[in-house]
């Protein structure tokens, strides 16, 4: 199960780099079509759409890869046993308040989708198409979370926590800035 909850991670943290890289040659395009008269209306709507699924697809890895932004300042001075307490704490927030996300983002997805709502922009589309990866997203992200939790209550060192110190070994401290 871990190596399957690993890769799933992994694949989603690659899905939002390769909308990046659809990013980055939708507005190349963009800006050429621009100079050469070419028809380029829509691609700042496929770009909007592309930058949410590259957000949401890569908050789990990132989250398992301890590139989340956190504020360590107090829980690096907690011994051991509290920091693990305030550690158990913070995930059960998390879980709460990513758990409350995903029901309302799954339940507005299911909305449009029922309603048959269409984007308003240049690109008409159904909307719970661009949506459902803000759904996927927070599945993800919500599953990592149960994930590091589950971990952390069986006596484990949270996964963040242990990336952290892994960059730290090899004198990369640049997360620390």
């Amino acid at each position: 199960m871990r190596r399957f909850l690993d890769r799933l991670y992994d694949g989603a943290g690659a899905l939002g780099a390769l909308c990046v890289f659809l990013i980055f040659l939708l507005m190349i395009w963009a800006g050429v079509g621009r100079q050469m008269n070419w028809r380029v209306s829509g691609v700042n709507d496929i770009v909007a759409w592309l930058c949410a699924a590259a957000s949401f697809f890569a908050m789990a890895h990132a989250f398992r890869h301890g590139d989340f932004v956190r504020v360590t300042l107090l829980l690096e001075k907690l011994p051991s046993a509290a920091r693990r307490v305030a550690d158990v704490a913070c995930l059960l927030i998390a879980l709460v308040s990513v758990g409350y996300l995903t029901w309302w983002a799954t339940a507005f997805t299911w909305e449009s989708y029922a309603f048959a709502e269409m984007a308003t922009g240049l690109v008409v589309i159904p909307i719970w198409i661009p949506q459902s990866v803000f759904v996927v997203g927070c599945w993800l992200f919500l599953v990592a979370l149960v994930d590091e939790l589950a971990g952390v209550l069986r006596g484990g060192k949270p996964s963040y926590q242990r990336a952290v110190e892994e960059r730290h070994a090899a004198g990369d401290f640049s997360s620390d800035i």
